[in-house]
């Protein structure tokens, strides 16, 4: 083999490695980028059913003292 084929095989592989580094980062990033997302949603599912149960609970209190009121009144 000539020295330029040599050469030109020697681009090509280098081409084809930084391609697939290439890949393999942005299949890191996506990777970090899914985990990122579905740890946000899990929080903010989270969140909400605390916000839900301490909103209910709140009512319920109201509602028995309101309650608790109202048939002292009677």
């Amino acid at each position: 083999m000539e020295q330029s084929e040599l050469e030109s095989k020697v681009k090509e592989l280098e081409t084809a490695l930084a391609v697939q580094e290439a890949t393999m980062a942005g299949a890191q990033a996506t990777q970090a980028a899914t985990q990122a997302g579905m740890t946000s949603t899990f929080t903010a599912t989270h969140a909400g059913t605390w916000s839900v149960m301490v909103t209910g609970s709140v009512a319920l209190l109201v509602g028995i003292f309101l309650g608790m009121a109202i048939a002292k009144e009677n």
